[in-house]
């Protein structure tokens, strides 16, 4: 199953499948792409080692960005993690240490011993990919020589989809829905044979929602530290490369690496999404493929083109826009620092002062209290972005509405920030368990809000995730939160507003009071990151266009569509937040064909949120998913359906799967758990 392809500088060889048995007997499927030669001519590999199906779901976006390393002189490898896509076993969650991590290396030793690879091993992959990049690295497997990480992080916990700021997130559950659907679907027959529906039965007998182990763990533990490269930075001893976007939920990691890290390091952030740079969204897009190659230019083939010598960290210094729920194009510029954290970035510190003022100078002290609509938060757009239409926050001023706010007078000179902005809030709650959510606005002439960056805190995390402690009523606190990582250019004439709320629903599940928050104003502050403009920033070498490598035909046999709806119900009260999608599923939109395979694939989602403003135990969420495949007469579906609520004391998860081959139903499982509420 190998063809030969004409391209780039070397004639590549792709094998559509591959098998690598591991020291335990089970067989991990792979697709690789290599210089035709390369079996006379031994190259270094590059692996991407994920759950997502390498032979259709992300096939159209593989084979560009593998073909093109390939063609440029390495050996590219695509796993199917264990339990996953074509692959033998059963993947029971995230980033455990058995099977995943330990057959991450030894699938890493394996590449090294191939005859048609030199012996050197570099590791890359978004999302998931780029947390068991950093996750492998810290493992130190002799052959890994270099790691590429994009859209990851360092700390499951405080910066993944799970928790934030101790306050649970709703990609918590979307996730968990989200890995039934891609996890449940049964590997290729044209692949792994009549063992298929063996293969199959066992996941779907297996297979559990992963929201139930995760919402066991309320708290920093240890299952979250595992797998946290920050419990230990010095475990990486290998160069790393991190890239991230703005719209991205995961760029506060490329900093903290930037810091962390001792041996060679790189970090950028461009205005994207997540999504690889060279497809980057909003635009502009970076030509990552040439830059990526490199990076294993130098550390895997030892050439000297000097990229250990560029500036560790270069952004994307956005220039303020008005509000909008998605971009075509963020406008700016690139900006560099030598090392992260930088002398030259200074703090500037404003004082949430009486009267609405975010001054300079310090006031003389008053309180205020206040507290916001439960719905508080249903603009606030999704926590990550995908490029994709409707999901970045639209204009501010309603949940300004919702929000105690403090906004400086019109800036006198355009002030740019680069780095974390951090409040510091003096502040007193009514009841035991509190939220507070901030966010820093940029207000134009018009009035328009336009939300920079934003942080939710649950206030009884306040000295730490590991041990939270319940508020004693009426008791002023001060607590600091840290607001994302972003870079930002305020003109001159616009008005910066620090909005402070005590809930922000969807992306928090709320209290389960509605809390009144007391603010000292006075005694409360905001610390900007400000950062000069550099004349050496013009002298910055310009990224290439991104390269327009072939990609995968596909044909759409189905339109698809995709609408997200905030409705509220003037006569219950009830506000509801929908989502609704067919197609869509890894960027192809309606349902379609991988044409080299044959294979037909099909996906619906529907989501909603619903809560009363007055009401935080109405409180509800739902995420109904069906993922269809289909060759000629072989027809299979999985539905999946999830449901959270919560009482005063318990927080509900109900999920449902069901699977079919043809019209008969071969699978039907059920879970329904509560969870007592840790201070939640």
């Amino acid at each position: 199953m190998a063809r030969i392809v004409e391209r780039f500088s070397n004639s590549v060889r792709e094998i559509e499948n591959a098998w690598i048995t591991l020291k335990d007997g089970a067989r991990l499927a792979a697709r690789i792409w290599m210089p035709e030669d390369a079996e006379q001519n031994p190259v270094p590999a590059i692996l991407e080692y994920i759950p997502y199906r390498k032979r259709d779901f992300t096939r159209p976006r593989d084979e560009p960005m593998h073909r093109y390393f390939a063609g440029h002189g390495y050996a590219c490898i695509r796993v199917d993690m264990r339990g996953a896509g074509d692959s033998d076993g059963l993947l029971n969650d995230e980033y455990l240490q058995v099977p995943e991590l330990d057959d991450g290396a030894e699938v890493i030793a394996w590449l090294a011993a191939q005859p048609w690879c030199d012996g050197s091993v570099g590791m890359m992959g978004k999302s998931w990919g780029g947390f068991n990049a950093l996750q492998v690295a810290a493992m130190r497997p002799p052959a890994l020589k270099a790691i590429l990480t994009v859209c990851s992080t360092d700390d499951r916990y405080n910066d993944d989809i799970h928790f934030m700021g101790g306050c649970l997130l709703d990609t918590n559950q979307m996730w968990s829905a989200t890995m039934m659907a891609l996890n449940n679907p049964p590997p290729d027959p044209q692949i792994v044979g009549e063992r298929w529906l063996s293969m199959w039965q066992e996941r779907l007998a297996s297979h559990k929602p992963w929201a139930l182990t995760w919402l066991k763990h309320q708290t920093r533990d240890a299952y979250w530290k595992h797998g946290s490269v920050c419990e230990n930075y010095e475990a990486i001893e290998v160069p790393v490369y991190a890239i991230g976007g703005w719209a991205d939920g995961y760029s506060n990691a490329i900093p903290r690496l930037l810091a962390g890290l001792k041996g060679p390091r790189r970090g950028i952030v461009g205005p994207w999404a997540h999504i690889y740079p060279h497809d980057g969204s909003p635009a502009p897009a970076m030509g990552f493929l040439q830059d990526a190659l490199r990076w294993w230019d130098r550390w895997l083939k030892d050439v000297s083109n000097g990229i250990e010598n560029e500036p560790d960290y270069r952004v994307w210094m956005q220039e303020s826009v008005p509000p909008a729920t998605n971009y075509a194009e963020r406008p700016g510029r690139w900006v560099a620092e030598d090392r992260w954290p930088s002398p030259r970035i200074e703090d500037r510190v404003l004082h949430a002062n009486g009267n609405g003022r975010l001054e300079s100078a310090k006031r003389r002290r008053s309180a205020i209290a206040f507290r916001s609509p439960a719905s508080t938060g249903v603009d606030g757009g999704e926590w990550c972005g995908f490029a994709m239409a409707g999901e970045l926050p639209p204009d501010q001023r309603s949940e300004d509405g919702r929000s105690l706010c403090f906004e400086t007078e019109p800036l006198a000179e355009r002030l740019e920030i680069l780095g974390a902005p951090v409040t510091e809030l003096r502040i007193a709650s009514d009841k035991p368990v509190a939220q507070v959510a901030v966010r820093l606005n940029d207000i134009a002439p018009d009035g328009a809000s336009t939300r920079v960056t934003y942080a939710v805190l649950n206030l009884t995390h306040r000295d730490s995730h590991e041990k939270p402690r319940a508020l004693k009523p009426g008791k002023a606190y001060t607590v600091r939160v840290q607001l994302n990582d972003i870079a930002h250019a305020f003109p001159a004439g616009h008005r910066i507003r620090l909005a402070i709320s005590t809930c922000y629903w969807p992306l928090a599940w709320p209290a389960s009071e509605a809390a009144t928050l007391t603010l000292t104003t006075g005694a409360s502050t905001l610390t900007l990151p400000v950062r000069a403009p550099r004349e050496e920033d013009t002298a910055l070498p310009a990224f290439a266009e991104p390269e327009k490598a072939p990609g995968v035909p596909v044909t759409v046999v189905k339109p698809g569509h995709f609408r997200r709806t905030i409705e509220r119900d003037l006569v219950s009260g009830e506000i509801a937040s929908r989502l609704s999608c067919e197609g869509g599923f890894f960027g192809v939109a309606g349902t379609y064909v991988v044409d080299p395979i044959g294979l037909e694939i099909a996906h619906t989602l529907d989501r909603c949120y619903t809560i009363h403003d007055d009401d935080p135990l109405c409180a509800s969420a739902s995420f109904d998913q069906s993922i269809g495949l289909a060759r000629g007469d072989w027809r299979v579906r999985i539905d999946v359906r999830t449901r959270q609520w919560s009482t005063a004391g318990h927080i509900h998860h109900e999920a449902e799967v069901d699977a079919w081959y043809g019209e008969e139903k071969v699978s039907a499982r059920r879970w329904s758990e509560k969870f007592v509420r840790k201070l939640l």
